[in-house]
């Protein structure tokens, strides 16, 4: 068979990247759009290896029952698969089998990866007093837009970098959404849509090609009670209830883990502005030592602002894997005493720490890691070499949904020796 062609499938599994999986004749066929129990008509986009093909779904011949009808119109089934945008690809499907397939892809992540056999659940973002929205849209208070050679602006078609214009952001709050809906036009490159906590959307120009930058515009995120001060392009959680459900997860476990110890030593790596140290040191109290690392300077300095409470946290610009290694190969006996009662929380990016990181925290003996993780390949891989060091998950993973409508889940996870 050749590209082009079409194929009837039955779709009996779901792959990591929000694809999901049927097959012809023996062979592994990767479609999106489409979902476990369903038989769909696809049309073969990539045949070129003999171990899977790659497809389009064109039409449901045999609708699941969790089927929807997209949150995104103009991302559903019935538009053209090369003009279907991408950034939400469970959307056709309902919210709570979404978090099932996503338990599903963390499971199975666990077992073939890390060979581990672990509980998991995945629960939706927030909390009883401030919850997700019953139909998991409105979450995002960043969203990024692409401006093609010919100044159109919109979402890049799904696989691809061709710009698409959409009239709606279905996933944006109300605010973020009515601004991208301004933007007629811009230079080639990106706009980035910022909404901070005092509700006011920045949008910020990123043209391709750029050189000079214009200086940050400094803006305050709240968590709870709790002011974090962030660069407006730099990093923080796109949910809106991101930050404050990962922390009291994050704070809910290390409790249940024997707390945090205010004599310990206790590190937060890939600490961005200091979300989590602010945790680990609220949990230990005002002179509890918590060092920030990050290689970030600029999140570095808002680090140190935000940390300034407390006498004992500190903030320090380094790639956690040289700062971890100078660490475990410098620390007074005085140090190692007082790691080996903390905990190391590590908030690593998609690729993980890797295993230069996880045996370097090894080394540094403490009695606690808490892993919070945006991918669960890489995760399930650093777990494993976690474990190889007599690291084990006290009570298994939690996933949240930070991300609906994706495929993408974030999973918090805490490790004792």
């Amino acid at each position: 068979m050749h590209d082009g062609d079409l194929i009837d499938l039955d779709i009996t599994g779901i792959a990591h990247g929000g694809v999901f999986v049927g097959r012809h004749e023996g062979r592994v066929v990767f479609v999106p759009d489409t979902l476990p129990g369903e038989r769909v008509r696809a049309r073969l986009t990539d045949t070129r290896k003999k171990s899977f093909w790659r497809a389009d779904a064109v039409e449901v011949l045999d609708a699941a029952p969790e089927r929807r009808r997209h949150v995104w119109a103009a991302a559903d089934i019935d538009v053209a698969p090369e003009d279907r945008p991408g950034g939400a690809e469970f959307g056709h499907i309902s919210l709570d089998h979404q978090r099932r397939l996503k338990e599903r892809v963390i499971r199975e992540a666990l077992e073939r990866v890390g060979r581990l056999d672990l509980p998991v659940d995945v629960r939706p973002a927030g909390s009883s007093d401030d919850p997700e929205t019953p139909d998991g849209t409105g979450w995002r208070t960043r969203l990024r837009l692409h401006v093609d050679e010919d100044g159109r602006v919109g979402a890049y078609a799904a696989r691809s970098h061709r710009v698409i214009e959409t009239p709606d952001a279905p996933l944006a709050t109300t605010e973020v959404a009515r601004a991208a809906a301004a933007v007629r036009s811009g230079e080639p490159g990106h706009l980035d849509l910022v909404q901070p906590a005092d509700g006011r959307v920045r949008v910020l120009p990123r043209p391709d090609g750029s050189r000079s930058r214009p200086a940050p515009e400094v803006v305050e995120e709240r968590v709870g009670e709790r002011t974090f001060r962030v660069d407006a392009g730099g990093f923080w959680q796109v949910h809106r209830l991101a930050a404050r459900t990962l922390t009291s997860l994050v704070a809910d476990e290390l409790t249940a883990a024997d707390g945090v110890d205010p004599d310990g030593l206790h590190l937060d790596l890939y600490g961005g502005v200091g979300l989590f140290a602010a945790t680990l040191a609220q949990l230990g109290g005002a002179s509890t030592r918590v060092l920030s690392v990050e290689s970030d300077p600029r999140a570095t300095e808002h680090a140190g602002e935000n940390l300034a409470e407390w006498i004992g946290a500190r903030a320090e610009t380094a790639r956690a894997d040289r700062f971890v290694a100078a660490l475990a190969a410098d620390a007074s006996e005085r140090e190692r005493e007082r790691l080996a009662r903390g905990v190391v929380l590590l908030d690593p990016p998609r690729a993980g720490a890797g295993r230069d990181v996880v045996e370097g925290i090894a080394a540094l003996t403490p009695a606690t890691v808490a892993y919070v993780a945006c991918d669960p390949v890489a995760l399930s891989r650093d777990l494993a070499i976690f474990a190889e060091h007599g690291y084990l998950a006290r009570n298994g993973i939690h996933g949240v949904d930070l991300f609906p409508h994706t495929h993408h889940v974030e999973a918090v996870v805490v490790l004792q020796r």
